[in-house]
């Protein structure tokens, strides 16, 4: 990652600094297999730059943007980058404060406290992934408030008081809009620095395209690369909805292509079939077929023998 990170143009002095913190604060064995491998990068200088920053000043990050911005994607890389453990941690309607911090359970004849992943990501120095946070009830921000408060102490009632490791981080994911959501309230936006995440570019695509796909022709990437933004495009103008804009399915069409699927079939699975109005379905197959013949096959598209 940290080779990455130079080819991406990152100051050498700011990767000086990530070694250093992962030589002062290196990770357990026993958490070895929670310190993530991604698979996917995450391009943009000017955000890994904004980013690096204000983990290594010791603040916690709130990335906000709209679908299809590379969110969690940023999040896993950056814990990948500080050699970190990873927790991920969703807010979904049952999340309470004893899923995060902890519950008691009875072992070895007394009850003692089972730790939860806050607890967990606080002792052991990992990065606390908290996924759309904006869908939190009033319990689990309470812990939050806690957690991220400058003390970086949480009081468990009945238990000792835990103290953040000097490596714990929490990167907080949120998008407007989906159902469920609510305003950040001001106390706790006040805990974060906040990263508004821009739209990937074309040429950002392109080059993650070609990232992950190694063997795909270059006038090919350039076109899927296209397509996503002919989708946006259509998104931003209210012709669609932002269901079939999907950077996953698009790259998990491109395997599914890989593995023996036209083009055509592929991208019925992983863009069309994503919404599921028929008028809506049509128009974004229509957009399709402007860019990508949907007969093509791996063998046209990527270099090589394609045999799986």
């Amino acid at each position: 990652m940290i080779d990455f990170l130079r080819s991406e143009g990152i100051d050498e002095s700011i990767l000086a600094e990530i070694e250093d913190f992962r030589r002062r604060y290196p990770a357990a064995e026993t958490q070895d297999q929670r310190i993530p491998r991604p698979r996917f990068r995450y391009y943009g200088k000017e955000v890994w730059r904004k980013a690096l920053t204000a983990l290594l000043a010791g603040e916690n990050l709130l990335l906000v943007g709209p679908k299809a911005t590379g969110k969690n994607v940023l999040a896993e890389n950056l814990a990948a980058v500080f050699n970190r453990p990873e927790w991920d941690i969703s807010f979904y309607l049952n999340t309470d404060a004893a899923s995060l911090i902890g519950t008691d359970t009875f072992k070895n004849g007394e009850v003692t406290l089972r730790h939860g992943p806050i607890y967990q990501c606080a002792e052991n120095g990992g990065f606390g992934i908290l996924d759309e946070i904006n869908m939190a009830k009033n319990e689990s921000l309470a812990v939050l408030h806690a957690t991220l408060d400058f003390r970086r102490i949480i009081d468990v009632p009945g238990y000792e008081r835990i103290t953040l490791s000097p490596a714990t981080r929490f990167i907080a994911t949120m998008n407007y809009g989906y159902a469920g959501t609510r305003e950040l309230n001001e106390a706790l936006a006040s805990r974060f620095m906040v990263i508004n995440m821009p739209i990937i570019s074309a040429e950002d695509l392109t080059r993650l395209l070609q990232n992950q796909f190694p063997e795909l022709k270059p006038r090919y990437a350039e076109q899927f690369s296209g397509l996503f933004q002919d989708l946006r495009k259509k998104c931003e103008s209210s012709e669609i909805s932002t269901k079939a804009l999907d950077l996953r399915g698009l790259l998990a069409s491109l395997s599914l292509i890989e593995r023996g699927l036209t083009t055509g079939e592929a991208l019925e699975l992983g863009i069309v079939n994503k919404t599921f109005d028929e008028f809506e379905r049509q128009l974004v197959a229509d957009v399709i077929a402007t860019r990508i013949a949907g007969d093509l096959t791996a063998a046209e598209l990527f270099d090589g023998t394609w045999t799986k």
